[in-house]
């Protein structure tokens, strides 16, 4: 499954390091996850949880396997955030945004 990213940014940067973000942004949510082809379904499946949940602080009341799923994409968003800005990421203005397509 495919997926693609696009990385912003309020600081002057260029062509060329946005795209070397957005390269380590992909290879981190990969590794993290075990293979491309799992990021769009987890993804997919966190965003249920999110939607189902709301924006409550966590913990929310999980089954053992959706523990787990939400748990992993979390992981895999901070290592991909972490790779793509560095770890100050959250004290600054950048964000990605995630296109999984159609399901």
């Amino acid at each position: 499954m495919h997926y693609t990213v696009k990385i912003f940014h309020t600081d002057d940067v260029s062509d060329a390091e946005r795209e070397a973000a957005v390269q380590r942004f992909c290879a981190a949510l990969d590794n993290t996850l075990g293979d491309a082809s799992l990021v769009a379904p987890v993804y997919r499946a966190y965003l249920r949880l999110l939607q189902a949940h709301g924006e409550h602080a966590r913990p929310w009341d999980l089954s053992p396997a959706e523990q787990l799923l939400a748990d992993q994409w979390e992981a895999a968003e901070l290592a991909a955030t972490q790779a793509a800005f560095g770890s100050e990421r959250y004290m600054g203005d950048a964000h990605y945004e995630l296109d999984i397509g159609p399901r």
